[in-house]
């Protein structure tokens, strides 16, 4: 038995292509500001990548490069005037954020009609009470994969491997919807034996940051294995000295049904849900101004 490929790569790209015929009957350019501080060359990575999906689903991205010592004043400043730019509908800081940058106050600045991130103190509280706003990239990401693939999430267990602000505890909050009504056990470094519970799992989200944690035999046969990890391990023999690896142990695809390939699988569904969210955006911005 082998696995059936979640393919995100192709999912988002119908998304995309969604969102450009969508586009050309706005009265606006759906417009994202993407801020990056430094030059690490993940976020340079995801942040490129991100651009490019926006170029192609016909919005307009706005690149701003800041050097690594850029003040913390300076950037809050920064995004101020991107609130009060009506030419911008979305803005993102890619994270993480040099450490004389308190996160917290950066996230906080964004306008919550512009946080396409989903990252602000309001759009997570509207999420928790179930209410109209943005939803964030890589939970809704996931629940679109698994509609895609008719996967049965209502009364399964979904078993999610991580706590996280951006996927774990938001993506729980999400599955026990009634729309989505799944049980959910979110485990972390608190919990002492994580196979207990992995191998209860009818769905498993790893989203910990940690290489191959979910080996074959931490899961029940036929389990849906969601891989959100990308970790970058050397690897002498790749031409960059590394290679992009999951939290899970590429084996498990012969003991699932369903899996996520890393490449592939849930990164491109986050950059597409973030292009959702700005066309959203400036969609909801077109009717105000009408």
């Amino acid at each position: 038995m082998s696995a059936v490929i979640m393919d995100g790569k192709a999912l988002g790209l119908k998304i995309r292509e969604n969102l450009k015929l969508k586009c050309a009957q706005l009265n606006t350019v759906p417009s994202l500001a993407v801020i990056l501080i430094g030059d690490n060359p993940a976020s340079i990575s995801y942040v490129t990548a991100k651009e490019k999906a926006l170029a192609e689903a016909g919005m307009k991205s706005h690149d701003i490069r800041l050097p690594e010592n850029t003040g913390e004043e300076h950037l809050l400043s920064f995004i101020n005037d991107l609130n009060n730019n009506d030419q911008i509908h979305g803005i993102l800081v890619q994270l993480p954020l040099p450490e004389h940058i308190n996160e917290a106050n950066v996230i906080n600045m964004i306008n919550p009609h512009k946080d396409v991130d989903c990252f602000h103190p309001y759009s997570v509280g509207k999420m928790f009470l179930n209410k109209s706003g943005f939803l964030p990239c890589t939970p809704y990401g996931i629940l679109c994969l698994l509609k895609e693939y008719n996967i049965k999430v209502s009364g399964s267990h979904v078993v999610i491997v991580g706590r996280s602000n951006i996927v774990g505890k938001p993506l729980a909050s999400l599955l026990i919807r009634r729309e989505y009504n799944a049980t959910v056990t979110v485990c972390h470094t608190g919990t002492g034996d994580i196979s207990h519970f992995t191998r209860q799992a009818d769905i498993l989200i790893a989203a910990a940051g940690m290489p191959a944690l979910i080996k074959k035999d931490m899961i029940k046969d036929n389990a849906v294995v969601i891989d959100v990890g990308v970790n970058r391990v050397s690897d002498d023999s790749a031409k960059k000295g590394y290679r992009l690896c999951g939290d899970v142990d590429p084996d498990v695809a012969a003991k699932a049904s369903f899996f996520t390939p890393v490449p592939g699988g849930v990164g491109p569904m986050t950059i597409a849900v973030l292009l959702q969210n700005v066309y959203e955006a400036a969609a909801a911005r077109s009717e105000n101004v009408k």
